[in-house]
């Protein structure tokens, strides 16, 4: 998987913590340097943890489903996108305003779910994790520190045409990867 295509993938991942950032920025009457840095770390560094232990485990069973793993990739990735698309199309959750490690842990958590299936491809691939979750971890970190000022900005407007487009990310590298393996791109 070259740097591009990591790229594209770090982005779609991160897209759901910049839909929360936003929310949260929503919930914030005046965004401070502190809302920035703990909205980033919570989910940067959530999103960046989930594709290794994604990975670890992907790797402890590569060898049985070898012959299958770009399906297995491109279903993953695609039901994943599938989802975000889905989310971004129903009612905005209303989020707290609350930056506490008891409030950010379970949705950095909850958000990051899609990038231990994504760590689980990643073994498949055999695509070097270290820069891969160093990518996804900051690129999250930018995004919901991003996600935090134009929610404070710009209100809701934006958090479901980034799920949306979070969603059709993943999908597109699922098919891509599908194609790629199966020889026809």
């Amino acid at each position: 998987m070259g740097l591009w295509e990591l790229m594209v993938i770090a982005v779609g991942v991160s897209m759901d913590a910049f839909a929360i950032a936003i929310c949260k920025g929503l919930s914030v009457g005046k965004v401070e340097k502190k809302h920035l840095l703990s909205a980033g770390l919570w989910f940067g560094g959530a999103q960046a943890l989930m594709p290794l232990l994604g990975y670890l485990l992907g790797s402890s069973f590569q060898s049985v489903i070898e012959s299958v793993d770009h399906w297995f990739s491109f279903a993953l990735l695609a039901g994943l996108g599938i989802n975000m698309i889905r989310e971004s199309r129903g009612k905005a959750k209303t989020l707290d305003a609350s930056f506490s490690a008891k409030a950010m842990f379970p949705l950095a958590v909850a958000d990051s779910i899609d990038a231990l299936a994504v760590g689980v491809t990643f073994a498949f691939l055999e695509v070097n994790i270290i820069p891969a979750i160093l990518m996804i971890g900051l690129t999250t970190f930018l995004f919901s520190a991003v996600g935090i000022k134009i929610g404070n900005k710009f209100g809701a407007r934006y958090k479901s045409r980034a799920e949306f487009a979070g969603g059709l990310i993943l999908i597109v590298m699922g098919l891509l990867i599908l194609l790629e393996h199966t020889g026809i791109v």
